[in-house]
């Protein structure tokens, strides 16, 4: 089953999200800077990258967006805010909040792809205020409770 999701391209060398082998997970989300101006992101530094493009997802959906593994790996470059959802209500620019783990600065340019992007169902849920929840074999068990 095919998720139509629409996308309006908002300046120049934008490009929309697109898949870049056969069985790929995640669409390819490509920076686009206003001007086509590089972005310099130094060491330790949060910046949201411009992608140049809006897009209509279909209610009951999100989108994901996910680091891409070779910019982490190879650069230190990451989301902040990892997965990030895009709701289906919103209809602003997509921007990328990446942050440089990376111990030299790391520019992003015009069509760098940058992250990655799911669109997942979120079903519906339903919430019910209880008194007493059911129990389980790790009750309240936080942070590794379970084990390494």
């Amino acid at each position: 089953m095919s998720v139509p999701v629409q996308i309006r391209i908002l300046r120049e060398g934008a490009t929309p999200p697109a898949v870049h082998s056969t069985h790929a997970a995640g669409l390819d989300i490509a920076a686009a800077p206003e001007g086509g101006v590089d972005i310099v992101l130094p060491p330790g530094e949060i910046r949201k990258i411009p992608c140049g493009f809006a897009m209509a997802i279909p209610p009951g959906y999100e989108a994901q967006v996910r680091p891409r593994s070779g910019l982490a790996l190879k650069h230190g470059i990451t989301l902040i805010n990892s997965p990030g959802t895009i709701d289906a209500d919103y209809r602003g620019e997509v921007l990328v909040p990446l942050i440089n783990h990376g111990s030299e600065p790391f520019t992003v340019s015009t069509g760098m792809r940058i992250a990655q992007m799911i669109i997942a169902p979120i079903p519906p849920v339903t919430i019910e205020v209880v008194d007493v929840l059911d129990s389980t074999e790790r009750g309240g068990g936080g942070f590794g409770s379970t084990g390494v």
